[in-house]
């Protein structure tokens, strides 16, 4: 299955009062993801050079930036299906172009043991081989999703990660990177609602170039680690 996304995407960052009371409002305006109704894990392998050049790049931040990934809802098994995705981003504008393939397929896709031929695949393949990408870092954190039309909110929270045993089938624990930060990101292929950009305006909030991925590159490197 291949899977094209284009939209809007803002991210603003919450502090847990904000998290509960815009939770609330969004229950009233919006509807649980149909495929979660309630809060879901994701896992990430993020794919980078040794070097950590894609992620060094992006926190510069270009007009023109790109990760590549490999991602699960919940714990897989090798025979479950995953996404492996080309996550960009062009002045403002979001673009996720990824493949659904089995979790084993997957790492021999990546290692170049095996080889897809769909466009997709072909363009992951591209990336990978030409940057010489490796799995780097393993991300995990909890998400609630809210839909309403075109519109779409996440809140994640409860970021962790792990830098060995990255493998997704291994589990989504990890070092807490901040008990405090909540991410609220808002999602369309056009304008906000009203009643959205109001909340926005009450509870102060400002779109935020965040990146879980580039925060924990920047406290492993901090610490010495990477």
């Amino acid at each position: 299955m291949n899977e094209v996304f284009n939209r809007i995407e803002k991210k603003y960052i919450l502090n847990k009062e904000q998290f509960k009371r815009i939770k609330k409002i969004l229950l009233e305006h919006m509807e649980l993801d149909p495929y979660h109704n309630e809060k879901y894990t994701i896992s990430s392998i993020y794919l980078d050079t040794d070097n950590f050049d894609m992620i060094r790049k992006s926190i510069d931040k270009p007009i023109y930036k790109e990760k590549v990934r490999l991602r699960s809802y919940g714990i897989p098994k090798l025979s479950d299906k995953v996404f492996l995705e080309i996550k960009k981003k062009y002045n403002g504008i979001g673009n996720k172009r990824r493949i659904k393939i089995k979790l084993k397929d997957a790492y021999d896709f990546i290692n170049g043991k095996i080889i897809i031929n769909t466009q997709k695949a072909k363009e992951l393949e591209y990336i990978i081989n030409k940057n010489n990408l490796k799995p780097k870092i393993f991300i995990a954190y909890d998400r609630l999703a809210f839909e309403k039309n075109d519109f779409r909110i996440t809140l994640d929270y409860n970021i962790r990660y792990r830098i060995e045993d990255i493998n997704l089938e291994y589990g989504d624990s990890g070092k807490l990177l901040d008990k405090n930060i909540f991410i609220l990101e808002a999602k369309a292929k056009k304008s906000y609602p009203d009643w959205f950009i109001k909340l926005l305006r009450k509870e102060k909030l400002y779109p935020n170039s965040f990146s879980k991925y580039g925060n924990i590159y920047i406290k492993l490197k901090q610490e010495g680690k990477i």
